[in-house]
């Protein structure tokens, strides 16, 4: 796979010093996807073949429909539909051969190809490999970077590092982007950072559930007003709190 370097939003997202950088590129490209899906785009030929053929996760299809756009949502799930209806068409053929003959056994049939094709039809979303792609050149950018700019490599280390699901992602493309030297030392920081800062939500956090003792009401909140959303934006992936664009 060939990768180009986009530096500019990797670097963007790291002087946000939000919990997770990678999590901050996720959300903006999402956003840009669920913009352009119901822009001009809903219309372009090659955008519609790609709908029509992998459809939307039910995620996606929730932050569509809060877009209030219902036309062209509806015009995109009406000629997905159309292209469901003549899939599932051809899918006769993986009943049961009892079944198909209006016959039934005791044993039943062998239900599995059926199951599969079915799966497989409602579990593709267009959106979701858009952004996995852009994700997937973030990453690259972000460990070249790492690499080879100084500057870069001091940001990283007085950040904030990344999430879990992140931290994961990053080492498992780390083992093709940097050597073997390289890939200890970036674990190595990577752990240390998502310790670090762990250890520092989990504080926040617990000195936020004493506030609700009445022995600490008048005591400052430090930084725990909103240490639950970190902690859990920390340990899953930005899913809790405010929006940021």
């Amino acid at each position: 796979m060939q990768y180009h370097l986009d530096t500019i939003p990797v670097w963007e997202a790291m002087e946000k010093e939000d919990c997770c950088p990678l999590c901050a590129l996720y959300q903006k490209c999402e956003l840009s996807e669920i913009d352009r899906s119901l822009g001009g785009s809903v219309m372009e030929p090659s955008v519609r073949i790609q709908v029509n053929e992998r459809g939307m996760c039910q995620t996606h299809h929730k932050q569509l429909f809060m877009m209030q756009n219902r036309l062209g949502h509806a015009l995109m799930v009406d000629s997905h539909s159309k292209e469901l209806i003549k899939k599932l068409d051809k899918l006769d053929k993986l009943l049961p051969a009892n079944e198909k003959r209006g016959l039934f056994s005791a044993k039943g049939g062998d239900l599995d190809p059926l199951i599969n094709a079915l799966d497989g039809l409602s579990n593709t979303c267009v959106i979701c490999e858009n952004i996995d792609q852009h994700m997937l050149r973030y990453t690259y950018t972000f460990l070249h970077l790492w690499k080879n700019d100084k500057a870069f490599l001091k940001k990283w280390d007085g950040s904030n590092g990344v999430c879990m699901p992140h931290a994961a992602m990053l080492l498992t493309h780390a083992k093709k982007h940097l050597n073997e030297k390289q890939q200890s030392a970036f674990a190595a920081s990577l752990l240390s950072l998502l310790k670090e800062n762990l250890v520092q939500d989990e504080k926040d956090l617990e000195w936020f559930t004493l506030k609700f003792d009445y022995r600490n009401q008048d005591k400052p909140w430090g930084n725990s007003k909103n240490a639950l959303e970190r902690t859990i934006n920390r340990l899953r992936g930005r899913c809790v709190g405010d929006e940021k664009k």
